[in-house]
């Protein structure tokens, strides 16, 4: 399994993927070998989830830099050197360090996954190398329509994808959307082109009714989190400070009622920015990342959960929208109605939806869904939603696909 993100990364829900895979995989008869990368590329860790990793797993951390911090001078460096990603130089340590392992463990197959795009690289080459059946986990589309935006690395983006596509036995996506994407863009592969969803892991929520005794976060004021990256585009929170200006101006919203928490956003400089120039910083919460278990907790015990999701990641479902639903709080879901993850909040019986783009279509719905809250009407997800979303569940249907290959 050829993952950059793993513990002891912190800051991104996407170790959670490859993390429970390797919990999981060995229940249905499969055992993970992982090849990581050196943790010094990582711009933050954290010791928190390498007690999840299980006993006896093997782990590999290859010679990894991150062109950006360790290969720059005075900050600046040669294009080439950030291609397709910052972290290309884990191709040389992550071959030499699968090649061994091939030879050691008498491999049967080979996963990589993005969205660092070097994972596929390392992927085609030991497959090219050994023979091994490879199965290329994109999650999300690659290359795409102004993204990457320099033309460059959206060229060496399209000559990955292609050469996955062409050469995995699967290509894997997280949504339907992507999915159906990629079959449009590749016909010819069409078949061997299918969704493994993201999920949450149960285990994780074994303290479920406890952080629930806890209680609110903050009694007598609504906290709607949101749990993770904002992302300056395809999470741009603008339009949201622009409604809740406007709400507190006409008095529809009053400052003491409701806090918006960010925890672990990463560009809190950003959020503290747009908060002071729409003159809502007593609104929001900027708070640094926790340990994993404690941002369930805080999940847990929201007042309601905030997703942002922008019209340009239709085909992409945030991984954390599952341990949403697992937490069963309210949520809010800024995003544009005709992509995948309003369509997965509607089957979850959830419809407090606008568009992220769209001061105006949230300064519509913020009041009401406000009151119910306060009310204590506001919809949960349903149980059976909830029961799909399992990652041991996700866990067996890659099985499914690693049975194929064999």
């Amino acid at each position: 399994m050829v993952a950059f993100h793993f513990p002891p990364l912190a800051g991104s829900s996407g170790i959670q993927r490859t993390l429970r895979f390797v919990q999981h995989l060995p229940a249905f008869g499969w055992q993970p070998l992982v090849l990581s990368a050196h943790p010094r590329v990582y711009e933050q860790t954290s010791g928190d989830l390498m007690g999840e990793i299980p006993d006896g797993t093997i782990v590999r951390r290859a010679f990894a830099l991150d062109t950006a911090r360790q290969l720059s001078l005075m900050g600046r460096y040669a294009g080439w050197m950030s291609r397709p990603d910052r972290w290309v130089s884990w191709k040389l340590g992550g071959v030499i360090d699968g090649i061994r392992m091939i030879k050691e463990y008498k491999v049967d197959v080979i996963w990589s996954t993005y969205p660092i795009a070097t994972a596929h690289i390392i992927g085609a080459v030991l497959h090219r190398k050994s023979g091994i059946p490879w199965i290329a986990d994109f999650r999300d589309p690659m290359a795409q329509d102004g993204y990457p935006p320099d033309a460059k690395t959206w060229e060496s983006f399209k000559h990955i994808e292609e050469r996955a596509t062409k050469n995995a036995r699967f290509s894997v996506f997280t949504t339907p959307g992507a999915a159906r994407t990629y079959r449009t863009r590749y016909p010819q592969f069409a078949e061997r082109i299918v969704v493994v969803e993201n999920g949450f892991d149960e285990e994780s929520f074994a303290a479920d009714v406890t952080d629930r005794a806890k209680g609110p976060l903050e009694p007598g004021t609504l906290i709607l989190l949101h749990s993770g990256i904002v992302y300056p585009e395809e999470r741009n929170p603008r339009p949201l400070f622009v409604a809740l200006r406007r709400l507190v101006a006409s008095g529809r919203l009053k400052r003491q009622q409701v806090k918006f928490r960010f925890r672990a956003a990463v560009h809190e400089a950003l959020l503290n920015r747009l908060a002071a120039e729409n003159g809502v910083a007593d609104l929001i919460e900027v708070c640094p990342p926790i340990p994993y278990k404690q941002a369930l907790n805080e999940m847990i015990r929201a007042d309601a959960l905030l997703i942002l999701q922008s019209d340009d990641c239709n085909d992409q479902i945030p991984a954390k929208l599952y341990e949403y639903l697992r937490a069963r709080r309210p949520i809010l879901g800024l995003t544009d109605p005709n992509g995948d993850t309003a369509e997965t909040l509607r089957r979850a019986g959830l419809d407090a939806i606008a568009r992220l783009e769209s001061a105006d279509e949230i300064e519509a719905i913020l009041p009401s869904f406000i009151d119910a809250l306060a009310s204590k009407t506001a919809r949960v997800a349903t149980r059976d939603m909830i029961a799909q979303a399992s990652r041991k569940g996700r866990a067996e249907s890659l099985s499914d696909l690693l049975n194929q290959c064999v």
